[in-house]
């Protein structure tokens, strides 16, 4: 008997593929043995079921001085099924931990990038044909596989380098797809689920951090400096859990652009996306505070969902991007965040390269395993922004995904964002989830303030997401972050504190300190900066506060 993770086995019947689940016992085993995917094997897909970065804190966050990096435990991301006599490969992601995430008949198909509208309709007619005989053919015998087979469900087009369908099928029918010289590799569907998130009191340090060069002091860890303007005619998507709308802090500027799950509902009952909303563009918590943003829900109010509902989505924010850029005179430019992880999803890196590459500027997060980024996707994806997580001593977080795929750090320990219980409410959240929301929201800022046509950093279109990503890692603050590997870029996400851009648009790293004045801090201001915080976290003043500002500093008020 053969105890197996993902196998393919040849029935001898039907000549079909077989893709047994976790630890189901095989009298036989005829088929390739599976293979660690490599990234050598798919140049073509760039670097890089999904859980959400927000990181549950299994033990206290480290506020201060270095870290020991636990070395990771290299686990298979990716199962590969090699093709034979020209069959495309089946591919099955894994978790980090080994979990077995797969959908049972369920699969991503993607096209070859040669692939025409011709084409594309001529498959469909045949796989009609095919899977009606399949399920024909098979429903005597296996009658509970027919309903587990529904056959075509949702198509995919995100421009000429992703192009592709999902559905569930039987193995026959995977078995034929295979040999379509027009389809690129098979993907079995996954399970996308979002992680425990930490909730506490505290601060927004993050946006204090990404507005200075020097390391925070009690003099600036409470000062955002930026452009009042930053966000204005820019369009910020969020792909998650959904956003709560009716926030204050979005004032007005968040809305429901579409919910992917079929029979779910308009609305973030997790939190974990309204809370990146408020990262990226709210009023007191947002870096781009002008930007709209708009709600594409992913992950079903439970925090889980599928990796076809995830490419579903990055396909919405493409389609919406080019209806605004052709119809907005005023658009400045689309951004998005997906703060998801998890197993290693060729499908789904081709799929937000193919978003970038239509001019999405987007943001991921690379992942809270204390692992490779690159094992994990979207963050090993080559064309979005990845991002890591530091925390409040510019250490990198002891959860945070490091190494080649990650293209820049910002804050994402304790940040302050918007909460789900009412239209006041906050949460704090720990992960690269809460990091990733950072980039994005310095993406939007950055793209509301292009340089005007008389500008000598003036160009005829507006800028590509490919030279943003370039110069935003340019304009960072480098050599500030402790316990980082070789390969890990040490380059923390810097705003330009509000004055010119000239650097940025340049592509140079103009590390100019802001001025030594705003290090100056009295006791007075640590007094009155501790009362506003109690205070606003009470939700009312009164004798208590104003007998505590005496006690403190002498003064009355």
């Amino acid at each position: 008997m053969v105890r197996a993770e993902y196998l393919i086995a040849a029935l001898p019947l039907v000549n079909a593929l077989y893709i047994p689940h976790a630890g189901e016992e095989l009298a036989t085993f005829d088929g390739p043995q599976p293979k660690e995917l490599d990234d050598a094997k798919l140049p073509s897909l760039g670097r890089k079921p999904h859980r959400t970065q927000g990181h549950s804190q299994r033990r206290p966050v480290h506020m201060g001085g270095k870290q020991n990096k636990v070395a990771p435990v290299k686990v298979p991301t990716t199962k590969v099924f090699p093709s034979e006599n020209g069959k495309a490969d089946v591919i099955a992601p894994v978790s980090h931990d080994g979990e077995d995430i797969t959908i049972k008949n369920k699969y991503i198909i993607v096209f070859d990038d040669s692939v025409t509208p011709a084409d594309v309709a001529q498959h469909f007619g045949w796989l009609n044909v095919m899977h009606a005989e399949h399920m024909s053919m098979i429903d005597a015998k296996h009658p509970l596989a027919s309903e587990e087979s529904t056959g075509l469900l949702k198509t995919f087009d995100l421009g000429d380098t992703f192009r592709g369908y999902s559905g569930s099928f039987l193995p026959e029918t995977i078995e034929a797809i295979r040999e379509s010289p027009i389809v690129k590799h098979i993907e079995q569907d996954s399970i996308v689920r979002v992680s425990e998130a930490s909730v506490e009191n505290g601060a927004p340090w993050g946006l204090a951090r990404v507005s200075h060069r020097k390391a925070l002091s009690l003099g600036t860890f409470n000062k955002y400096l930026y452009d009042a303007e930053g966000g204005e005619g820019v369009t910020a998507y969020v792909v998650d859990t959904g956003i709560y709308i009716d926030h204050e802090d979005f004032e007005g500027r968040a809305t429901w652009g579409k919910t992917i799950p079929v029979g779910d509902v308009d609305k973030d009952a997790h939190g974990h996306g309204s809370h990146c909303a408020g990262t990226m563009v709210g009023k007191k918590f947002g870096v781009a505070k002008k930007a709209n943003v708009v709600a594409v829900k992913v992950l079903g109010s439970d925090g889980s969902g599928t990796m076809s509902d995830v490419i579903g989505g990055v396909e919405y924010v493409v389609a919406s991007h080019k209806k605004e850029q052709a119809s907005n005179s005023k658009h400045k430019g689309s951004t998005a965040n997906m703060s998801l992880g998890g197993g290693k999803s060729p499908s789904l890196e081709l799929a937000v390269s193919a978003a970038v590459n239509q001019g999405v500027h987007f943001a991921v997060a690379a992942g809270n395993e204390n692992q490779d980024a690159c094992n994990v996707s979207p963050a090993g994806a080559s064309e979005p922004v990845t991002v890591g997580a530091t925390d409040l001593s510019d250490d990198r977080a002891y959860f945070s995904n490091w190494g080649k795929c990650v293209d820049i750090f910002a804050p994402g320990v304790n940040v302050l964002s918007v909460g789900t219980t009412d239209p006041t409410s906050t949460a704090i959240m720990s992960g690269t989830s809460m990091a990733s929301p950072h980039i994005a929201g310095l993406l939007s800022y950055f793209l509301s303030l292009q340089p005007d046509s008389d500008s000598e950093y003036a160009t005829s279109e507006a800028i590509t997401p490919r030279q943003l990503k370039q110069n935003l890692i340019s304009f960072g603050t480098p050599g500030v972050i402790s316990d980082l590997d070789s390969d890990s870029p040490n380059v923390l996400a810097y705003n330009g504190a509000g004055k010119g851009l000239s650097a940025l648009w340049s592509g140079s790293n103009d590390t100019t300190e802001e001025l030594d004045e705003e290090d100056v801090f009295t006791l007075k201001h640590i007094t009155d900066l501790l009362l506003e915080e109690l205070e606003a976290f009470a939700g009312k003043t009164g004798n208590l506060f104003g007998e505590l500002r005496v006690a403190l500093d002498g003064t009355h008020h």
